[in-house]
């Protein structure tokens, strides 16, 4: 989902309560702020040789010892009206930034509204090998001797 997309569901439900719900089907907690509207850009070199970029919206999520606080869309929407000047796009996608033992991202999917929330779906990330037609015709892939790695 890119910003627009999501915004749109922000105003479309501002006052309904956020929640998003994680890939395992589990929640993060109700009670988390979201402390960053950012715009991330990773510029990096593949394992072929390639260079490339990719661009996200990441929003950083928090949760503190607060836990009556609770976000409502429409407050998330204030929020992303002072990223303006930070967002060079409306068509990045959205990513969730959570902290469980370790700092996962997440890819926001889709979004549902039910009773007093609005439930952002997140899915997962995952690695790749982006140069395959070097690596993988010969069986070779990341061997020392393919020129992959």
């Amino acid at each position: 989902m890119n910003v627009q997309e999501f915004k749109s569901h922000l105003v479309a439900n501002p006052d309904k309560f956020l929640a998003f719900a994680l890939p395992d089907g589990g929640f993060i907690p109700a009670h988390f702020h979201v402390t960053e509207v950012g715009h991330v850009k990773k510029n990096f070199v593949d394992c072929g040789g390639t260079r490339r970029s990719l661009e996200s919206c990441l929003l950083q999520t928090w949760v503190a010892s607060d836990t009556d606080h609770r976000l409502k869309a429409g407050k998330l929407n204030g929020i992303f009206a002072h990223s303006h000047d930070i967002l060079p796009s409306e068509e990045l996608p959205v990513e969730i930034e959570y902290e469980d033992y370790v700092i996962s991202q997440f890819p926001v999917q889709s979004a549902t509204v039910s009773d007093d929330l609005l439930v952002f779906h997140l899915g997962l990330k995952h690695t790749d090998c982006l140069a395959k037609e070097l690596c993988l015709p010969s069986g070779d892939c990341c061997s020392p001797s393919s020129g992959c790695c």
